[in-house]
């Protein structure tokens, strides 16, 4: 994303399908632009207005009425890009918001490109990388615990976590410069057990960052939950009964999922992904076998499995099957609850006698409920947020949400990992002081300390017009 930093920029701010919209302008033009279009119902003169004034009045072009408008003045460094800025509400219509942008376009200003707002408030040091991005998602946030991430990378609780791991490593390659300095009198200024200390205390901490992502990135996308089991045991029934709507198709016909269906629903301010799959047997249908083959993959990709049994199945059929889920997901941190279906067909006693068995051979939760009647949901949706580590939302600065964080954090824990065995090691100091400096470039691309440009053309480039 290329622009000369003196042209000003307007775009629409708003989506279609209310009654207001708004169109940004941003640059040292704004105020000149906004006084040859805009008429304020109060005579003054807009090129010698303060910030954060609102004017009402009508946008005319040649003595033509285009519409009534409300017009609100920002002046730099004061505004969210830190330059003259300006807002103008009107009328939600597509003519009047395209007559605008021409108006606009024809006096000076050029079309905003995608995220060039929030990019122009990055250069002018109104917000670091990491808050820029977090711009993106908590427009996108589609849940209470989404929120609440976004907004506090959003107002730099992130950043500032990210700054102190900086201001340590860069304190500790200071030492370590420092003795290069004095290399030839072979000079010590710290002790290296004590330097061990604290390279192991900041990898620690970037590597719990680094573990978060898992849920941060399923919190943020919506927690992915598969729907598993043999055929005919009522995952579909599941699915619908947990939606409270007829969503899956409901047959005694085996087999009758041959493809992944996939709702979402709002559980305890976090998004659910349910994700219903063709049924676990053995089959000569070439269809149903990709199928089973897609339902295998989408369980190695699953932070939840629901594993569905049937009431009339023993303790222990239910427990082998529990276990051969667990197979399936071995390695990848996937959680499973096993759901007893089909409750109604034996007594409460019964059942939950069967919880208790099962959840005894399997160490995992255990719900027994009827899809069909439907009894036993909001159990089921409590082991479900119960399986969400919603404690670590109590420090959300401490949970990454971004690939491109997770991927500069790996980074900085390699290259401390070669920082602590070139101390095991006996490496010159001259290397150490390499990996040392790697380590703070990559926490510096975070927060766009060191932003080299095509990284950020990229993550510009995927936010919408007009923010």
């Amino acid at each position: 994303m290329k622009r000369l930093s003196d042209t000003t920029i307007a775009a629409p701010a708003t989506g279609h399908g209310g009654a207001i919209s708004v169109i940004r302008i941003s640059g040292s033009d704004t105020f000149r632009i906004i006084s040859l279009i805009f008429v304020p119902a109060l005579d003054c003169d807009i090129m010698k207005e303060g910030g954060y004034r609102v004017h009402y009045g009508q946008v005319l072009h040649n003595g033509e009425f285009i519409d009534d408008v409300i017009v609100t003045l920002f002046r730099a460094p004061a505004s969210y890009t830190g330059e003259d800025a300006a807002e103008i509400n009107h009328h939600a219509s597509p003519y009047i918001q395209q007559r605008m942008m021409e108006l606009l376009i024809d006096n000076g200003a050029a079309a905003a490109m995608p995220g060039e707002f929030t990019m122009r408030a990055f250069i002018n040091g109104k917000m670091d990388l990491s808050q820029a991005e977090a711009v993106a998602d908590i427009i996108a946030a589609d849940s209470e615990a989404a929120h609440r991430l976004a907004s506090t990378q959003l107002r730099g609780g992130f950043s500032r976590e990210i700054e102190k791991l900086r201001k340590e490593l860069v304190s500790f390659a200071s030492l370590i410069e420092l003795e290069l300095d004095f290399s030839e009198e072979d000079v010590q200024f710290a002790d290296r057990y004590a330097m061990t200390g604290t390279v192991i205390k900041i990898k620690d901490l970037v590597d719990g960052l680094v573990a978060s992502f898992r849920l941060g990135n399923a919190i943020k996308k919506g927690i992915p939950v598969v729907i598993a089991g043999r055929p005919n045991v009522g995952k579909s029934s599941l699915l619908n009964a947990l939606l409270s709507e007829e969503r899956a198709i409901v047959s005694d016909i085996p087999g009758t999922t041959r493809d992944t269906i996939e709702e979402v629903l709002h559980v305890g301010g976090l998004l659910f992904r349910f994700i219903d799959t063709a049924g676990l047997r053995d089959s000569d249908d070439k269809v149903e076998l990709l199928g089973i083959e897609r339902t295998v993959k989408q369980l190695e990709a699953s932070e939840i499995v629901l594993a569905v049994t049937e009431a009339t199945d023993s303790a222990r059929e239910m427990a082998a099957f529990a276990g051969s889920v667990a197979a399936m997901v071995s390695g990848s941190g996937t959680k499973i609850i096993l759901v007893i279906n089909k409750s109604d067909k034996i007594s409460d006693n019964t059942a939950g006698h069967l919880e208790e068995t099962v959840a005894e051979l399997t160490g995992i939760p255990v719900v027994a409920l009827s899809a069909t009647l439907p009894s036993g949901i909001d159990k089921l949706k409590e082991s479900l947020t119960a399986s969400v580590e919603t404690g670590r939302l109590d420090n959300p600065q401490y949970i990454v949400t971004n690939a491109r964080h997770y991927e500069a954090l790996r980074s900085v824990s390699e290259s401390l990992q070669r920082v602590l065995d070139g101390f095991r090691d006996g490496i010159p100091t001259v290397l150490i002081a390499t990996d040392v400096r790697q380590a703070i470039y990559y926490l510096g691309l975070i927060t766009g300390r060191i932003t080299p440009e095509d990284i950020l053309g990229e993550i510009f480039a995927n936010f919408c017009i007009g923010k």
